[in-house]
């Protein structure tokens, strides 16, 4: 079979194990890599037999990445259990005055998407937007849509979340230059979200309804539908606390990043020391082993340490799996010859492999429902074009390209979108209209953003 006719197959699998059959993503996708690796051509020696070619991408995987997940995720469960997620917002809102409410949820969800999963982020944030209504009696929607504006971005742009991890190791992108480029193209979009959210919030007044009455598919309302209310500010942990588990691994993974491209500027001891510490493992590793210490200063001790550990360790092994079958999948690809099925349309393409990236990954997010298994997908079709090394600009513009397609097409496939409807006491429409729309808009928005960023500086 043609290199073309093995990836149509793959993509068949993956959105029709997903549409269809309600697999597990782990799950869709190694059949995918299988099926891929059997129908390769045989045409090659140096190619192992395709159980072990499909073993040793999903090997690769973990190890490039497997460490960082399961740290984030330990990072983000303690540190919203031990109410460091409030601490931001509650200090967020002084800054910026009460009657700024909506912005600073914007920047809240905006900086706790980087360490937490989006719904995560939601779930937390939502009681401050009911807070807010039950005050002033306006703009809940506003409020709601900003949290999903500022959470979704970071989610699919800034590691150490799941999908852009995996996509900045699929290119060879180093952590520190995809937080930076992903962050200032987030940000970037995270307020022409904020835009519409303030238009839409005039157009459509909302006022919260009792969540799960909205969601129109008939379940009761169960005790966990309800946002519960925020911890009271005197029990949260002080501000650079709960900054510190965040930024560490920021600060750290950026000053190696400075060492490896100017070396003179440090020591033969402190490029050692910086060396060892920025190292992305190890970087991870003592945010997370901040973000337990705060809890144990907050919480109850070692008994909700070990709780929560166990909580964050059970969460990650799943995304571990289903990131780890995406390598293996995208490895198999290479090997079915896309290299040589992509390389006519990377020659002479120039910066137009960006909106072909962000494409590709909208058509899948689209087709499926998942912004993590689009990006996963996505990257397996584009590695060979990235890797090939004759882009225009650097891959790190490619991999902020398909985190901005994977925003496209929230609807009624998508687990988040029953989330927002649900929590929020939206109906369908209520929710397609105003949030599914947003994202449309942050998405559109980031792939201007990162053409721009491309043409000014290229990094070549």
């Amino acid at each position: 079979m043609t290199p073309l006719g093995i990836l149509i197959v793959a993509l068949v699998v993956v959105v029709g194990g997903v549409l269809a059959l309600k697999l597990h993503p782990f799950l869709i996708l190694i059949i995918a890599a299988f099926v891929v690796a059997l129908l390769t051509p045989n045409g090659d020696a140096a190619l192992a037999a395709p159980g072990q070619r499909v073993a040793e991408g999903f090997g690769k995987t973990a190890l490039d990445i497997g460490i960082v997940i399961a740290m984030a995720s330990i990072l983000g469960t303690c540190l919203s259990a031990a109410g460091g997620a409030q601490r931001i917002v509650v200090s967020i809102q002084r800054f910026v005055g009460e009657r700024h409410t909506p912005l600073a949820l914007l920047l809240a969800g905006f900086v706790l998407g980087i360490p937490m999963f989006a719904e995560t982020v939601f779930y937390l944030l939502l009681p401050l937007a009911r807070a807010a209504w039950d005050r002033t009696g306006k703009h809940y929607l506003l409020c709601v849509l900003s949290i999903v504006a500022g959470a979704t971005m970071t989610h699919s742009l800034v590691p150490p979340t799941p999908g852009p991890l995996f996509v900045a190791d699929a290119f060879n992108v180093d952590m520190a230059t995809m937080i930076g480029v992903g962050s200032i193209v987030g940000l970037i979009a995270a307020l022409a979200g904020y835009v519409y959210a303030c238009w839409a919030d005039k157009r459509w007044p909302l006022q919260p309804k009792r969540a799960g009455h909205a969601a129109g598919n008939g379940d009761e309302q169960n005790p966990s539908d309800e946002a519960q209310p925020p911890a009271a500010p005197a029990t949260l942990p002080p501000l650079w606390a709960a900054l510190l588990p965040i930024l560490l691994p920021v600060v750290l993974i950026s000053l190696e990043s400075v060492s490896q491209s100017a070396p003179a500027m440090f020591s033969p001891t402190a490029l050692s020391a910086i060396r060892l510490v920025g190292e992305k493992n190890v970087a991870l590793s003592l945010a997370a082993l901040a973000a337990i210490l705060v809890l144990y200063r907050a919480g109850d001790g070692m008994p909700a340490v070990r709780r929560t550990i166990a909580e964050a360790v059970t969460e990650a092994g799943g995304i571990i799996l289903v990131i780890a079958a995406g390598g293996a999948l995208g490895g198999a690809l290479r090997q079915a010859g896309l290299a040589q099925l992509s390389a006519g349309l990377a020659t002479g393409a120039g910066l137009a492999v960006i909106p072909i990236a962000w494409l590709v990954t909208a058509i899948i997010r689209m087709a499926q429902g998942s912004a993590t298994v689009a990006m996963i997908t996505a990257a397996g079709v584009m590695a060979p074009i990235v890797l090939d090394g004759s882009l225009a600009c650097h891959p790190v513009y490619v991999a902020v390209a398909i985190g901005c397609g994977s925003k496209i097409g929230m609807w009624m496939n998508d687990s988040g979108f029953w989330v927002i409807s649900r929590m929020s006491g939206m109906s369908e429409t209520q929710t397609l209209r105003s949030a599914s729309v947003m994202v449309l808009v942050e998405g559109t928005v980031g792939l201007i953003a990162t053409l721009a960023l491309a043409l000014a500086w290229p990094m070549r």
